[in-house]
């Protein structure tokens, strides 16, 4: 990667949800949007660095799947300059929790993408990394092929804690890659609190739009 190209992966300046954190076209001020306020996500705020597209779509895209690891550790270091002043996600959080990998997915990878970048992510903010212990115990169909609805009825019961007490009582900020519907991050979080952790909340590095944003 060129300078030219890394100087051209900048933050997502727009508004967003306070809860969620879906950003807001236009110029109008953040706020929690009218899904959040209906039916809360059983994460308390997650936020997203950019935008999945252009530069950071490629970038994500190589490093998830051709195997680049070595983006990892610099788009680790994005994300954490981009979101490192917002003291609502980092504030008294214990562990920072990889979004998990089936056994079977993680083969054919050779590597969880989300472990990659919360490893990155605890070493620049601290937090103890805590991995192994949410799991994928079930190998749920690609979320990339559904859409919706789908989405969320795919990954019901796919999630698992291992060890009694691993979260209990404590702030956890769940990691992962690109953030769609929100689907993956409300089933983990909805595992993690029923497990015991007190707070749930989330950091991805990019986030897709919705049709026409």
């Amino acid at each position: 990667m060129c300078e030219e190209c890394w100087k051209s992966l900048l933050p997502e300046p727009s508004a967003h949800c306070l809860c969620c954190g879906r950003f807001y076209p236009g110029s109008v001020a953040s706020h929690v949007c009218p899904a959040c306020v209906e039916a809360p996500p059983f994460f308390i705020r997650h936020r997203s660095a950019c935008r999945y597209r252009g530069v950071a779509k490629e970038l994500i895209l190589l490093f998830k799947y051709q195997k680049l690891w070595v983006l990892g550790k610099d788009l680790a270091r994005f994300l954490y300059s981009s979101l490192k002043d917002e003291e609502g996600l980092w504030w008294e959080a214990e562990a920072l929790v990889p979004v998990p990998l089936h056994p079977h997915r993680y083969k054919q990878r050779g590597f969880n993408q989300a472990e990659y970048l919360a490893q990155e992510l605890s070493g620049l903010s601290g937090i103890p990394l805590n991995k192994n212990r949410l799991v994928k115990r079930r190998d749920a169909l690609p979320q990339t092929s559904l859409s919706g609805e789908s989405r969320r009825d795919n990954l019901i019961g796919a999630f698992a804690v291992k060890g009694r007490g691993t979260f209990s009582d404590k702030i956890v900020v769940l990691v992962d890659d690109v953030f769609t519907t929100g689907s993956t991050l409300q089933e983990c979080s909805r595992t993690l609190l029923e497990s015991g952790a007190r707070e749930v909340r989330a950091v991805t590095l990019a986030q897709v739009g919705r049709a026409g944003i």
